[in-house]
């Protein structure tokens, strides 16, 4: 990291106006902005500042990623110049599990102890060496943006963020002494998904988004009378276990069980060294959110019914996702990134392996406009978005969406019956669904909408009967709701793709540039010309700058 100090190596200006220059300013420092900081700043042509007046904070969720997907993140920052490793094989990887577990028992014949393996090996984030491995291409400044956006490229208070054809002038507030102004080409928000920079899409129909809640509890147990030291009350050791959505330790309470049914919450267990394990309560995707104290509550009422003795909390955390929602408003001059972006999936709340991915081709994007000789700002952040958000993608985005839809409708049975029958479909298929982002593994069997239709019909053959059935009226009853177009759009061929993010020119301030310049020669060769009392131009000065195949170097006032 280095302090920010310096101006920036393609900006120009007089520094009389402002602080500090840069090429980039990433608002926000969390694994998104870090990442696409990073990435922009690997070649060493850009200089990019990252502000946040918390910066040197820990991370704090804990991170849980596919091996496969993992690898994908690796080799691809590795083509871009770094390695997120360091020379240092799983330096970020905290702990490794060959297998991953879940528990579905207790609906449709499953017994409730019998657990489903999955042969996809999962791992930990080591969040600390990770954020080390992103913070080396870049400058930081300790301040935070106070600007709210009113309109598109319009904020309040007045003055605190400007937009002009060769950058933008934002003013930042550190935790103590006054306002620093900076100076930018491209500034990038990945401040979150209640971002106040980047306005959502109010055009094309969306449903709200959903709320994935959690509480989890990093935690000593006491071993002292367990029976199979291999295992953790019933999760193994040397297993991750990814659901575990019985209900039974609610027996004998029918408010509770009753509760817990229709808002329904699974166990998310990492067993990390001897007796240490993190355990996590989490409500997938709701509207409204379930609450925390509800999450904590359940938490501790299945650990006490497994017999697992908690003597020690080291580490509480209080997850908090919106899935799902609005993607950001086309033709704004500041890149929504990460959450700001709405890039999280949105029917499971995976997200860091999406974000580090995307990092590589929205950074690209700007990489390749700021490096022309007279870059159009307007175009680079347009086409970043488009490298996030093709027609494509979106499409792909739609159909998860409509899955998230789904679960928010399913009591635990549905969610039991649902997962029973996903997992049990290749794991390329429930793989690449997960997945839902451009180049991580197993993404490819979800890219077009042939591959989405063939997975839904598939999906449908593995599940229980009242499952099915309730999903075969959901997608009828989506469909021809006001946002069921997008699915519909999703999986068939029938209807235009969504409208792209890529850069349009505004031609309607240059006409038609041909019937003009043969309107003036016709009018030269009039012998009219000198008895018609109108003077008109034909072709303006803001007209001959405008990008036109053959720019106009005549411009009078003519007489027709």
């Amino acid at each position: 990291i280095r302090v920010a100090s310096g101006s920036s190596k393609l900006n120009s200006g007089s520094s009389d106006d402002y602080d500090d220059s840069c090429d980039v300013l990433v608002l926000g420092s969390g694994p998104a902005g870090c990442a696409i900081a990073s990435v922009l700043g690997a070649k060493g042509d850009l200089d990019v500042v990252v502000a946040n007046k918390d910066f040197d904070n820990d991370w704090v969720p804990n991170y849980g990623v596919w091996e496969d997907e993992w690898q994908t993140i690796l080799d691809r920052y590795n083509s871009v110049g770094i390695d997120i490793n360091d020379g240092e094989p799983d330096k970020v990887v905290d702990r490794k599990w060959s297998v991953t577990d879940c528990f579905f028992g207790g609906s449709y014949d499953i017994p409730t102890e019998q657990r489903m393996r999955l042969d996809r090996p999962y791992y930990r984030i080591d969040r600390f060496a990770l954020k080390e491995s992103l913070t080396k291409n870049f400058r930081v400044v300790k301040a935070n943006h106070f600007s709210e956006a009113i309109g598109v490229n319009m904020y309040s208070p007045a003055g605190s963020l400007v937009h002009d054809e060769s950058g933008s002038t934002i003013k930042l507030q550190p935790k103590e002494g006054s306002q620093l102004t900076m100076r930018a080409k491209i500034i990038v928000d990945t401040t979150g998904h209640e971002t106040k920079l980047v306005l959502k899409d109010s055009i094309e129909p969306h449903t709200p988004p959903g709320f994935q809640i959690a509480y989890g509890a990093l935690v000593e147990v006491d071993e002292t009378n367990s029976p199979n030291l291999s295992k953790i009350g019933p999760y193994d050791k040397e297993a991750m276990t990814l659901f575990d959505y019985r209900t039974d330790h609610f027996d004998g309470d029918e408010d509770a069980t009753i509760k817990a049914t229709k808002a329904p919450t699974f166990m998310y267990a990492m067993p990390l060294k001897d007796n240490k394990i993190f355990f996590e309560e989490t409500s997938l995707v709701a509207r409204p959110a379930v609450s925390f104290q509800e999450c904590k509550d359940r938490c501790f009422r299945r650990l006490k019914h497994l017999g697992i003795d908690v003597t020690k909390v080291e580490e509480e955390e209080y997850c908090y996702i919106p899935m799902g929602g609005a993607l950001p408003a086309r033709d704004q001059r500041i890149l929504g990134f990460g959450g700001a972006a709405a890039m999280v999936h949105p029917s499971t709340g995976y997200h860091i392996c999406r974000a580090m991915m995307g990092a590589t081709d929205a950074a690209a994007a700007i990489q390749k406009e700021l490096a022309k000789d007279k870059p159009n700002l307007d175009r680079g952040v347009a086409s970043a978005y488009n490298a996030l958000w093709s027609p494509d993608n979106q499409r792909q985005r739609s159909f998860a969406t409509f899955g998230g839809e789904f679960l928010m409708k399913q009591d635990v049975v549905g969610l039991r019956g649902f997962f029973d029958g996903f997992f049990k479909l290749p794991l390329e298929l429930w793989a690449g669904f997960l997945a839902g982002w451009p180049g991580l593994a197993y993404n490819e069997n979800h890219e077009t909408w042939y591959k989405r239709i063939l997975f839904g019909v598939s999906f449908l053959t593995k599940l229980p009967l009242p499952v099915a059935l309730d999903m075969t009226a959901s997608i009828i009853g989506y469909s021809l709701s006001n946002e069921g177009w997008s699915l519909i759009q999703s999986v068939t061929p029938l209807l235009d793709p969504p409208p792209s993010y890529e850069y349009k020119p505004n031609n309607d301030r240059i006409g038609d540039v041909a019937a003009k310049q043969e309107a003036m020669a016709m009018i030269r060769e009039s012998k009219a010309f000198a008895e018609m009392p109108t003077e008109v131009a034909i072709l303006s000065s803001e007209e001959k700058s405008d990008k036109v195949n053959e720019p106009v170097e005549v411009e009078e006032k003519v007489k027709i």
